[in-house]
């Protein structure tokens, strides 16, 4: 049987426990995850790319325990499906909060399919305990010096609060 590899992408900044309820989901449709960690020049994130894939590593050692050897954290610029192909990858992982997520994500769906016929985007819905959360959010909670354990792994809440201490 062949292994089925999938690209599970996101900015990350920081990971969420939306972004881990989703990749605990997407362990049920994959054998092995790829945690693509975008690269944007336009974008100027909180954490480097160095600090965001060493999260992402440090939070799945600390929340899935044997599954987090099914899962690799590299980095991505350029287009997803390019990503996807480069590291042998047949599924597209796209998490959906809400129906603006899924409107967004079908149109998306759409165009990767047309330029990717032999990628298949897979949808997972997250839980209802996490859908509220965003990095957007997360990090605004952060700067005002606000708690946000409740929305993040341990380790991102700790590296947060490293940040924007003053």
């Amino acid at each position: 049987m062949t292994e089925r590899k999938a690209f599970y992408a996101g900015s990350f900044d920081p990971l969420t426990n939306g972004h881990l309820d989703v990749l605990k989901a997407a362990l049920a449709v994959a054998d092995t995850i790829l945690v693509g960690v975008g690269i944007q020049a336009s974008k100027q994130p909180v954490f480097s790319l160095e600090d965001r894939m060493a999260l992402i590593e440090r939070s799945v050692a600390d929340e899935l325990g044997l599954d987090a050897g099914r899962i690799a954290v590299v980095s991505f610029e350029g287009l997803l499906v390019d990503a996807s192909r480069r590291h042998g990858a047949t599924i597209m992982i796209r998490g959906l909060r809400d129906g603006t997520d899924l409107d967004y994500e079908m149109q998306m769906a759409g165009m990767n399919e047309t330029m990717a016929p032999e990628l298949q985007t897979v949808f997972l819905p997250a839980s209802p305990s996490v859908r509220t959360i965003t990095a957007t959010l997360v990090r605004q909670i952060a700067a005002m010096g606000g708690d946000v354990t409740p929305f993040v792994p341990a380790v991102v809440a700790e590296a947060l609060r490293g940040k924007f201490q003053a």
